[in-house]
């Protein structure tokens, strides 16, 4: 039974095969599974200062309240709190945004006084009241409004308080310079930069001993448990080079690291965990904490096992600038996935696809992991089934047609080639600082990797791949993309926001400057006093496709900051307001949740009479508010 909360739906996703597989690889999927669940104290202390306080005191109300159900303070106040469960802290996972409490300060203050005061682990609960009320305090976790200071207008816990945007991009440019400008690390990746007592800034590491040391190091004794559940000897070094790196901190050890995981390609059962996404930090350099675990789908990897076979010719016939193009593509491994566990900022709101790792010259000299995350595709696929989306906004009947045909398989493919090829496609000219596009550099990575999705999934190659199955069925994703990018992702924004998400940026971008320079291909259309895409010509769309995807390459390989900036600010922010309100209306009146999520599953240990481990159960029947409140009993460390 799927539940539903403010904007937000939540969903079940099942882990196809895991009963089948014999105990060792069940062990090890329950061990990574616990050491991807060890990091969420870490990641919400990164999304704000606050919030793990904030937290503690919601629960601590949640399961001591004694009064009315009925009350309409009680029912605002469950609906708040699993929303801040959601986003892992009190700003919108998406919009980023803070909620605003529907409920009232004296109802909040009233439970506070009937707590106990030895579960509060801290002397005043004012501060915490005015940042929960006042609109005007922490309002938004992450900004990138151009012209603003975006540190000191962003809530995220990433750097110390009043350090400025300046001296922070003052201090990682000096530091930068100490190292190796050809494989540099991903410098300030895994610290928070804070101010010395003389004024200075440094980086307080996070790493076992130092901050966060005690989460770490209960995810490093999961993970060395999971090391002797290996599959092979690769699995083992790979996963102790990961607890090497959280130990020492060592950014040269995480690229280490990095290099052995990519090059680990035998296992059934594989996993990510640690520092590794970017775009909580309005500067680009900072990653979030994050695990998750999957078990390969053998059927399904054919499609992405296709795509990377064929990295080189995708690469040769590319329509960027031959400087930009890689002269070899190496290590390049796709495949389609089952998650088993998600954890930290892949939960509950999750990726459907992931390629990793992010550094751009181990991506150029050793290549990439690509995966398609098949059963939360799935569960989304279910979710959507007659929602009244495509009857609402699709122009007519023949395209509704067209994308019940092929809109799930070109989704799934177009996801293959944005993640398995598009992240890595490309290369930075010598010289080109990786973070040289700084808080654009994630929305025009983003548009680079699905403007190379949208060029090839219009190429008689995948016919010929057998990927998809006629000359047609690409159109569906092109009329889906640009009705997204244009019309529907505007549900999601309140009326008066900007847009303000990378992906959704991306999108708008890449619709928005097609719909301006190739008119004759492309059009907003009004019917019936409703506003639709309607696309003239697909063939010329693909053309404008290739011509963008050139000029983002251009500006990644390049590290042309003030393209990028023109790029964004004019195609990728800004809202037509009246648009927007008739889009939202329309929404509205079909009763669904524009954000989606998942609830984990629940592993289980069965044992005998002596106390060993004979089996692993998987269940899928525990409520969110029981999951949440076990998650913040069983896995808290900080």
């Amino acid at each position: 039974m799927n539940e539903r909360f403010a904007d937000i739906e939540l969903l079940r996703y099942e882990v196809p095969g895991f009963a089948s597989l014999p105990l060792r690889q069940k062990l090890l999927v329950y061990y990574l599974a616990e050491a991807s669940l060890l990091g969420r104290d870490i990641l919400w202390d990164q999304n704000c200062r606050y919030g793990l306080r904030i937290r503690y005191v919601l629960e601590a109300i949640y399961t001591k309240y004694s009064g009315s159900k009925d009350n309409p303070d009680w029912q605002a106040f469950v609906v708040y709190l699993k929303r801040v469960w959601f986003s892992n802290g009190i700003h919108h996972h998406y919009s980023c945004l803070k909620f605003q409490p529907e409920f009232s300060k004296e109802f909040f203050l009233t439970e506070v006084n009937k707590l106990d005061a030895n579960l509060l682990p801290f002397e005043s609960i004012e501060e915490l009241t005015e940042i929960i009320f006042n609109p005007e305090v922490m309002p938004k976790r992450v900004n990138q409004a151009d012209g603003e200071d975006l540190l000191l207008t962003s809530s995220c816990n990433y750097y110390a308080e009043g350090i400025t945007q300046a001296e922070a991009e003052a201090f990682y440019a000096e530091l930068k310079m100490e190292f190796d400008q050809e494989r540099p690390p991903m410098i300030g990746l895994n610290s928070r930069l804070e101010r010395s007592s003389d004024g200075s800034l440094y980086e307080n590491v996070w790493h076992s001993g130092g901050l966060y040391g005690k989460a770490i190091d209960r995810i490093c004794e999961m993970l060395e448990k999971a090391r002797q559940y290996a599959e092979n000897e690769k699995q083992k070094v790979v996963i102790d080079k990961l607890v090497e790196f959280y130990q020492t901190g060592n950014l040269k050890t995480f690229d280490e690291y990095a290099i052995l995981w990519v090059k680990e390609t035998e296992s059934e059962v594989d996993f990510t965990n640690g520092f590794t996404e970017v775009y909580g930090d309005p500067l680009g350099l900072k990653a979030s904490w994050e695990g998750y675990v999957n078990i390969i789908d053998h059927e399904a990897t054919r499609r992405a096992k296709a795509l990377s076979d064929n990295a080189g010719w995708f690469e040769e016939h590319s329509p960027v600038d031959e400087r930009f193009k890689k002269k070899e593509c190496r290590g390049v491994s796709a495949k389609v996935i089952s998650a088993a566990m998600l954890g930290g900022d892949l939960y509950p709101s999750s990726a459907i696809g992931i390629n990793l790792p992010n550094s751009d010259w181990i991506r150029a000299e050793y290549g990439s992991k690509s995966v398609t995350i098949a059963n939360l595709t799935r569960a989304y696929n279910l979710a959507a089934k007659d929602s009244g989306m495509r009857e609402e906004f699709v122009i007519n009947e023949e395209t509704r047609q067209l994308l019940n045909t092929y809109g799930d398989v070109c989704d799934d493919l177009h996801t293959d080639l944005h993640e398995c090829l598009g992240h890595g496609s490309g290369q930075l000219m010598p010289g080109v600082d990786a973070d040289a596009l700084r808080s654009y550099g994630s929305t025009i990575e983003e548009a680079r990797a699905d403007l190379f999705g949208l060029y090839y999934i219009a190429d008689q190659k995948l016919v010929e791949l057998g990927l998809t199955p006629n000359e047609e069925a690409y159109k569906s994703q092109y009329y889906s993309y640009l009705m997204n990018g244009l019309l529907t992702q505007m549900v999601r924004i309140e009326e008066g926001d900007q847009i303000e998400e990378a992906h959704m940026r991306n999108r708008a971008l890449i619709s928005r400057w097609a719909l301006e320079n190739y008119p004759k291909a492309l059009q907003i259309v009004e019917v019936d006093g409703k506003h639709f895409v309607k696309i003239n010509n697909y063939e010329l769309l693909r053309k404008a496709f290739g011509e963008l995807l050139a000029e983002v390459q251009r500006i990644k390989s390049e590290g042309d900051y003030e393209a990028a900036r023109q790029l964004v600010e004019k195609y990728g922010i800004k809202i037509d307001a009246e648009l927007h309100h008739e889009i939202r209306e329309r929404y509205q009146k079909l009763n669904l949740a524009p954000y989606k999520g998942f609830i984990n599953p629940r592993y289980e240990l069965v044992k005998d009479d002596e106390g060993n481990i004979t089996d692993i159960l998987v269940r899928y029947d525990e409520a969110y508010n029981e999951q949440m409140l076990r998650y913040s009993l069983n896995y808290k460390t900080l």
